[in-house]
């Protein structure tokens, strides 16, 4: 595990594939309360093609490092944390992928920062005012209210819980509960990381995120959705939705796949980053 030093506090990443690489690099966004091993799988199908692939770990949730007493955990504040990993990493032409409130970021990144993407591949996530998705705006209400974290975090200790449609259960087919596990642990025994959740989910606004999503028309690179079709919370026609907001996108749909279409088929994901980077070839 690698380290690099940032305004809210130290991140951690991994990195898979080929260090020198004629492909460009491709940078792994996840959303809250999951970690980096949720594109593990893609990475690796990537890595295997010769692609260089980032996959950080990011103060969501499920992240191991507490950030900085005064970090801005905000959308806006965490999309500027994806520039500076872009900018820290020396990475140039960069293809970002996104999924959950992690494609929420990346919107607000390309709102940001677009001079710093080379491309954009989102799977299931946020968008216009489903920010979070139900049942998931109830979940995220009732975890703001002053001492529900703590004990909320501990009873997904078990696992029918964590696996409950309230949980991971409604985001992936056959969630890994060694997986599952790991995501919830670090809110479980640290109170700093249960403070970086609470700033996290205060400044989640969906009137924010509408007003970013509206404007994303102005990011003129190729984008492509890879939409799991079984999804209960962000529906195939939210990815519709999207996907027209953009000038030069498409679509993927991905048939018996959930949220984290990167566990239900991670092909799919990898598939699109390989042909999101020939489309991109082929137009200069």
């Amino acid at each position: 595990m690698d380290t690099i030093e940032t305004t809210l506090g130290m991140i951690e990443y991994q990195t898979v594939g080929p260090e020198h690489s004629e492909q460009p690099p491709v940078l792994f966004i996840h959303g809250a309360l999951v970690d980096a091993e949720l594109w593990r799988k893609p990475a690796e199908l990537l890595a295997a093609h010769g692609y260089r692939c980032y996959l950080p770990t990011l103060p969501l949730g499920s992240h191991r490092v507490p950030m900085k007493p005064n970090a801005d955990l905000s959308p806006t504040g965490v999309a500027g944390l994806i520039r500076e990993l872009v900018v820290g990493l020396d990475l140039t032409d960069v293809t970002l992928v996104g999924n959950d409130t992690g494609g929420a970021i990346c919107q607000f990144t390309i709102d940001a920062h677009g001079d710093h993407i080379g491309r954009l591949v989102l799977t299931n996530c946020d968008a216009f005012d489903t920010f979070p998705p139900f049942p998931f705006n109830a979940v995220f209400k009732a975890l703001k209210v002053p001492g529900v974290l703590k004990p909320s975090m501990k009873l997904m200790t078990f696992r029918a819980l964590r696996h409950s449609p309230i949980g991971f259960g409604l985001l992936a087919n056959s969630p890994d509960p060694d997986l599952t596990a790991s995501w919830v642990a670090p809110a479980q025994e640290s109170a700093e990381i249960r403070r970086d959740i609470t700033r996290l989910f205060a400044n989640i606004n969906p009137a924010e995120l509408d007003a970013v999503t509206r404007r994303v028309g102005s990011f003129s690179k190729p984008v492509s959705l890879v939409w799991g079709m079984d999804d209960k919370s962000f529906k195939p026609e939210l990815g519709r939705r999207l996907a027209a907001q953009f000038p030069d996108a498409t679509v993927t749909e991905v048939q018996e796949a959930r949220t984290f279409v990167s566990l239900d088929n991670p092909a799919a994901v990898a598939d699109a980053v390989v042909q999101i980077s020939a489309r991109a070839s082929s137009a200069t």
